[in-house]
């Protein structure tokens, strides 16, 4: 059995998400992230970094939401969340996949602290050619690659609704507004919602 430990109101809904995409059965285990549970032993076990989200699936063990996406889409290739392994589109899916921990967020830090960071060190560039990329390849739409719902947008569509809608720490944009309508639309998005929210 699949087991989902998670938060409410954390970087867990990304992964509540994807499982009720998924169609898996899985189990939630409620990780009180305001009582210390992560900071547990046996939870360390799981996830050494002390943080929600973390899954396990027999003896496989991981933390992270996109490894988590990752793992979930490939490990259950029925799910169809991500293209095969030898479809070109494979390429950009894993760019997208990755991209909101890697762009996203920390373009989040930067807006939030106002960190100044020179565009030729900071691994995402800056904010502003974060969003900007992001709203260029969402105009395509209607989803991250084109017709295909997949994993990516699962962890795109994380980031904006943090982003955009949730915490209004990024200036909407036409693009990100119908993107997230779409992805609001999705029924499992709304059973993520309502889990999430403790």
């Amino acid at each position: 059995m699949i087991k989902l430990y998670w938060s409410p109101r954390s970087r867990s809904f990304s992964t509540i998400w994807l499982m009720e995409e998924s169609g898996l059965p899985y189990e939630r285990v409620l990780t009180d992230i305001t009582a210390g549970a992560q900071k547990a032993p046996d939870y360390l076990k799981i996830n050494p970094m002390g943080k929600v989200p973390a899954l396990t699936d027999g003896d496989a063990a991981l933390g992270e939401a996109a490894a988590i996406c990752a793992y979930i889409a490939d490990r259950y290739p029925e799910t169809r969340l991500a293209p095969d392994p030898v479809d070109p589109v494979r390429a950009r899916y894993l760019q997208w996949l990755f991209f909101s921990p890697t762009c996203i967020e920390p373009a989040i830090i930067q807006i939030f602290t106002k960190i100044e960071v020179p565009t030729s060190t900071a691994a995402w560039g800056s904010a502003t050619q974060v969003f900007d990329v992001l709203d260029a390849a969402l105009a395509k739409g209607p989803w991250i690659l084109g017709e295909k719902f997949s994993a990516a947008d699962i962890t795109i569509g994380s980031g904006l609704n943090f982003a955009v809608r949730l915490f209004k720490m990024v200036p909407s944009r036409p693009s990100f507004e119908a993107y997230l309508a779409r992805c609001m639309a999705r029924p499992a998005f709304q059973r993520a919602e309502k889990i999430a929210a403790g």
